[in-house]
């Protein structure tokens, strides 16, 4: 899940003071982030960001495929597979790769989203080779021994069971399954009990084979590395790898909205949740759309919604909007939790504020103070460190937002008229939601005597 933008601070007046000196934050490190594309002679390809200020290393990746691609019947695959990685590889058994991993002192980790799998690696330059080989042999030889399987495993359904009793996890379970359906994107991205003790050894092999392939693949390097060090690099890792993967298609799928799901639960508040319509990474209309949520709910402290909700009538701590983007499906939600006894009242007047946005839009004052933020936040949010800028450099890539985004980011949201961010707030605001609510069962309003 990718949300769109960072939140907010408190104040308008103060989100356009800290605006601009988040301005100069933004425009001093991106004109410190250049960006090279480096292909291999194998083809393999990866944005480079050289950076000698410390002698480490930091590169991300990232495959198509995560959990939504996991095999009917077999949920939790994808999840499972990320866990095993540095236990044992080519001829290191589990404890040997860890000891060897601890020796080059490297950071390697691995982990599932629903679209992709992920994997990094933070070494020290003058270890980079043994780093290198370590990471090589995960990404190309797992072992998937069966001890290791049978330990992540049973360490995953203890987490799962620990939550078996925790409203908040059944009611995501509901709430998913209520706005997907039988999509994947319903299923549990962890599995089931039932579900992980069906999957083996070859089970992993298969969608490993599946899964890791060039086409597909997303890599970025920050660090201690010239051009020509990390085309040879990129050959060792990937070179080995099949050309395209064989991982079954995802759909494209419309959350089913207009629907009330309720999950009665004797908690001392009740949480609530609205699903609106979404917008996709790609579409024209998202940074109006970004910017128009920021201003709803996503600016936090300086929400619309924060104001009315939290600042005028206390009725929650804090209350928040985001664009979801998934691949294959987006929504807009909104999020806050409440005493039970107000839930009614808080969730009424969500759905005000939601109709004024949808109506009138934002202004022109609330338009401008939002773009000061959003546009200084990047920086600090994506950029302070070797790691969250090849994190960041990965996720431009999945979202296909070219190599120079960077340079063309403030221009497209300065560009933004209020008009757009209207349009924007009617078309995602002007339809009925899906409504999460997990609480005491409401009780009937007392007759007076």
């Amino acid at each position: 899940m990718r949300r769109s933008e960072p939140a907010g601070i408190a104040g308008f007046a103060s989100a356009a003071i800290a605006g601009v000196f988040l301005l100069c934050a933004t425009f001093a490190a991106q004109a410190a982030v250049k960006i090279q594309e480096v292909t291999s002679q194998s083809g393999v390809k990866a944005w480079l960001v050289e950076d000698y200020t410390v002698p480490i290393v930091s590169i991300r990746f990232a495959f198509d495929g995560g959990s939504a691609s996991d095999p009917a019947g077999k949920d939790g695959l994808a999840n499972l597979m990320t866990g095993l990685f540095d236990e044992g590889a080519g001829d290191l058994d589990s404890e040997a790769f860890q000891i060897r991993l601890d020796d080059v002192g490297a950071e390697m980790g691995f982990s599932a989203s629903r679209d992709n799998i992920y994997g990094s690696m933070r070494m020290l330059a003058e270890n980079r080779d043994a780093a290198i080989d370590l990471l090589r042999l995960a990404i190309n030889s797992p072992r998937f021994d069966e001890a290791p399987i049978a330990r992540i495993k049973s360490q995953i359904v203890a987490g799962i069971q620990s939550k078996e009793n925790d409203p908040q996890t059944e009611a995501g379970r509901r709430w998913l399954r209520a706005l997907y359906g039988d999509h994947a994107y319903a299923r549990p991205d962890e599995g089931t009990p039932q579900t992980l003790a069906s999957i083996g050894a070859d089970d992993l092999r298969a969608f490993h084979k599946a899964a890791f392939a060039r086409q597909g693949l997303h890599v970025a390097v920050v660090g201690a590395i010239d051009a020509a060090t990390l085309k040879t690099d990129l050959d060792r890792l990937f070179s080995g790898l099949p050309e395209r993967p064989e991982l079954a298609p995802v759909p494209d799928v419309e959350q089913k909205l207009g629907q009330e799901i309720r999950y009665d639960y004797a908690l001392p508040q009740t949480s609530l949740r609205l699903a609106y319509p979404g917008i996709g990474r790609d579409d024209p209309q998202f940074f109006a759309a970004s910017l128009m949520n920021h201003i709803l709910g996503g600016g936090t402290f300086t929400s619309r919604l924060f104001r009315e909700v939290r600042e005028k009538r206390g009725l929650t701590y804090g209350i928040d909007s985001g664009l979801v983007n998934y691949e294959h499906s987006a929504a807009l939600v909104i999020g806050t939790q409440t005493r039970a006894d107000k839930a009614a009242e808080t969730l009424g007047i969500i759905r005000d504020v939601v109709a004024q946005m949808a109506k009138d839009g934002p202004t022109e004052a609330e338009l401008e103070a939002a773009k000061k933020y959003v546009i200084g936040a990047y920086a600090i949010n994506n950029l302070d460190s070797s790691g969250s800028i090849a994190t960041t450099l990965v996720e431009l890539q999945l979202d296909d937002l070219g190599i120079d985004y960077f340079e063309r980011r403030v221009g497209l949201i300065n560009a933004v008229t209020v008009e757009q961010t209207r349009d924007a707030a009617r078309r995602l605001l002007s339809v009925e939601p899906a409504v999460l609510i997990v609480g005491p069962p409401s009780q009937p309003a007392k007759e007076a005597n």
